[in-house]
């Protein structure tokens, strides 16, 4: 892999371990298109690296993502027509991302929100800091909680509880997630790296191709429901981008006040 050639993404090796981290730290690691296409080049281009046997997924300075991008979104609603691709953009980065080989640890350093929370409960194992908060806030911007929120949640902590979060956009910390089995582990922010480092080495250390396949068997039902999920859950996406409680959620949070929700 050219890593020279990405500029919203930071890597480095340790072994078999690739660390890749989103990297708009001044920005929260929010995905704007840029950073979204080098996302994407990296889930297609990393199964074929085959100096890397696990990849821990994080997030440049204090967060791991904070999500979409506000600009971005005001762009969708300035030319709806752009939604249009971006609605199999999603369903194609979940299933490539569910397709990468190698297991995934996600590192949630700080805040997970919408795509960010998404992609950090799609690894296939997941540390939190104790005071990471993580959300799928899209109702909170009038938007359908329709690229990948609608999918992960109620798998990993039952659909009632899932809607109590995705309905609301309520966020939940680290050690709170862990405790419901959102993710897998929380741990002081200062025990985090060493924690992580641990159990990435002790994936690399395995039988390559016995926790390859392992995972890929494992995610042959997940994929299936992200399959069916996805359709319905980018279609409904792309409709509330039309809403108008979406487009005063948007110029709600660019001018730093509460939306006046009218239900339309």
């Amino acid at each position: 892999m050219n890593f020279d050639s990405y500029r919203n993404m930071a890597f480095r090796r340790d072994g078999k371990v690739l660390h890749a981290s989103f990297n708009r730290p001044d920005f929260l690691n929010a995905f704007d298109p840029q950073l979204h296409d080098e996302f994407e080049r990296f889930i297609f281009e990393v199964p074929r690296d085959d100096a890397t046997h696990v990849i821990v997924l994080s997030g440049v300075g204090k967060a791991f993502s904070a999500g979409g991008d506000v600009e971005q979104m005001q762009l969708l609603i300035d030319q709806p027509q752009r939604m249009y691709p971006e609605a199999n953009t999603a369903k194609r980065l979940i299933n490539t991302f569910l397709d990468i080989p190698q297991p995934v640890i996600a590192k949630i350093n700080g805040a997970a929100m919408g795509l960010g929370a998404t992609l950090a409960l799609f690894a296939d194992i997941s540390f939190a800091a104790n005071h990471a908060k993580i959300a799928d806030p899209h109702v909170k911007v009038g938007f359908v909680a329709g690229d990948g929120g609608a999918v992960i949640w109620p798998q990993l902590i039952g659909y009632s509880r899932a809607k109590q979060y995705l309905l609301t956009g309520d966020a939940i910390t680290g050690e709170d997630a862990a405790k419901i089995g959102l993710v897998n582990f929380a741990c002081a922010a200062e025990e985090l790296d060493a924690a992580v480092d641990a159990f990435a080495q002790r994936l690399a250390a395995g039988a390559r191709r016995a926790v390859q396949w392992t995972k890929a068997t494992v995610n042959v039902g997940l994929k299936q429901i992200a399959a069916s999920v996805m359709d319905a859950g980018m279609a409904y996406e792309t409709l509330s981008n039309h809403t108008r409680d979406h487009a005063e959620a948007v110029a709600a949070f660019r001018a730093k006040r509460a939306p006046d929700f009218s239900g339309n």
